[in-house]
C-alpha cells in the first residue's frame, strides 16, 4: 500500500507541475533527446490529465507533457481497484511474443489445446527441471508449452552452451527433455534465439525461472503445478 501511496502522488506531483500542452510528436522528439538509446514505439495521454503513457518494447512509463521529466511505476484506478499499468503491460508482453514467433520457441502441443504458456526457462534451474519432468501433466490439462530460454548465469555460461546444443540438436524437443534430465548433449553451434530470448524476458523483468507467461500475457513468477495452472488460465 505504501508503495501505490507513492506512486499516486509522485504521479500527482508532475500533473500538478503546469507544463504547456504539447502533442505526441514533440513528446517523442523530446524523449529522444534526453534518452536517445530508448525505442519509443507509442505515446498517448494516460488516464491522468497532463501524464502521457509511453510504451518502450516491452515496459511502460510515464512522462510530462513537454518530456522533461518521466517516471516508472504503477498507475492505480483507486476506485476500480485496478491496475492499469499492469493490464496494458500484458498486451505488450503478448505483443511481444507474437513479434519473436512460434518458429522461435520450442513447443509442446497439447493434442486436445484449451491454452497456451510461453515458459522461459532454465536448463539447470532445479524447478525448471521439476516443470518439465511433469510436461505431459500440462499437456493433459489441455495445456501447450512453449519454451524460451533464460540461463540466469547469463551469456556465455554452462547453461547458455547446453540450451544452444538444445536449439542445435535435430529433435529440439527431444533434446530438451534430455538436458532436463542432466543427459549431456553434442556441443554444437546454430544460427539461435538465444539472445532474443534472453532480452526479451529482462524487459518483462524476469528474475528466476521457471517464468510463466499466460496467454492473455499475465506472469507467473516460479513453478505452478499443471492442475493449479489450469484453475488460473480459466479463470483469465
Amino acid at each position: 500500500m505504501k508503495t501505490v501511496i507513492k506512486t499516486l502522488l509522485s504521479l500527482a506531483l508532475v500533473t500538478q507541475a503546469g507544463f504547456v500542452v504539447a502533442d505526441e510528436a514533440a513528446i517523442k522528439q523530446a524523449l529522444s533527446k534526453h534518452m536517445p538509446a530508448e525505442q519509443i514505439d507509442s505515446i498517448k495521454p494516460s488516464e491522468i490529465s497532463g501524464l502521457y503513457e509511453v510504451i518502450s518494447g516491452a515496459n511502460i512509463f510515464y512522462t510530462s507533457e513537454d518530456g522533461k521529466y518521466w517516471m516508472q511505476g504503477q498507475l492505480f484506478d483507486a476506485e476500480a481497484k485496478r491496475n492499469l499499468t499492469e493490464s496494458k503491460l500484458a498486451t505488450v508482453r503478448k505483443a511481444a511474443l507474437e513479434k519473436v514467433g512460434e518458429q522461435r520457441m520450442i513447443i509442446f502441443k497439447s493434442s486436445a489445446q484449451k491454452y497456451v504458456v510461453t515458459v522461459f526457462t532454465d536448463i539447470d534451474c532445479g524447478y525448471c527441471r521439476k516443470l518439465h519432468s511433469e510436461i505431459d501433466q500440462y499437456l493433459a490439462q489441455g495445456i501447450t508449452v512453449r519454451y524460451m530460454f533464460f540461463p540466469r548465469a547469463g551469456k556465455g555460461s554452462d547453461s547458455y552452451q547446453k540450451a544452444i546444443a538444445v536449439w542445435c540438436a535435430p529433435d529440439r524437443n527431444k533434446a530438451l527433455t534430455q538436458a532436463k534430465k542432466g543427459e549431456n548433449l553434442d556441443s554444437k553451434q546454430c544460427d539461435n534465439p538465444l539472445d532474443q530470448h534472453m532480452q526479451l524476458a529482462e524487459s518483462f523483468g524476469v528474475n528466476g525461472t521457471p517464468m510463466i507467461v499466460t496467454q492473455a500475457g499475465n506472469i507467473l513468477p516460479g513453478y505452478v503445478p499443471a492442475a493449479q495452472l489450469v484453475k488460473v488460465l480459466s479463470a483469465e
